[in-house]
């Protein structure tokens, strides 16, 4: 069973041991799915994914360790406005992204076009806000929602 893109593991490990966990098979699988999809995948999704490799697991362990890796930051959850929250796994180098998303077909379209002029403006807000409400702020979630041309068509 391979876990992850090369060299990904060791790192998603370091975090893991960091924050004081172990990394255990089941969090391996799951970072593996997260690792080896491009969407934006669901609980329900991930666990349907999970159970073909590893099928002792049972959804409860996917709900607590997909808590479990936000909360150190090796993936991240988004909310697109449908009830289930989504999530995908956070790799460095991977190019930083927000998202387009239809309100009539549920379509979730990462973009990159902006980012740098999107980047700059945040980093201006982010030292307002910082400086006005005395908040150290993390990080951010841009989604802009719409109707995709399928939709519209």
């Amino acid at each position: 069973m391979r876990f992850g893109r090369r060299g990904f593991c060791k790192a998603w490990q370091g975090q893991i041991k960091d924050a004081g966990y172990r990394l255990t098979i089941p969090r391996q699988v799951i970072l593996d799915v997260l690792a080896n999809n491009t969407g934006h995948l669901s609980a329900e999704d991930i666990y349907l994914k999970v159970h073909k490799i590893y099928p002792q697991i049972g959804l409860t362990t996917i709900y607590r360790t997909l808590d479990l890796l936000v909360s150190v930051g090796v993936v991240l959850k988004s909310d697109f406005g449908d009830g289930r929250a989504r999530f995908e796994i956070k790799i460095k180098d991977k190019t930083h992204h927000h998202h387009l998303i239809c309100t009539k077909c549920s379509r979730v379209i990462d973009y990159t076009d902006f980012i740098d002029k999107e980047l700059k403006l945040l980093a201006e807000t982010k030292k307002g806000l910082s400086e006005k409400f005395d908040f150290e702020i993390t990080g951010h979630l841009i989604q802009f929602y719409g109707v995709c041309k399928d939709c519209r068509s």
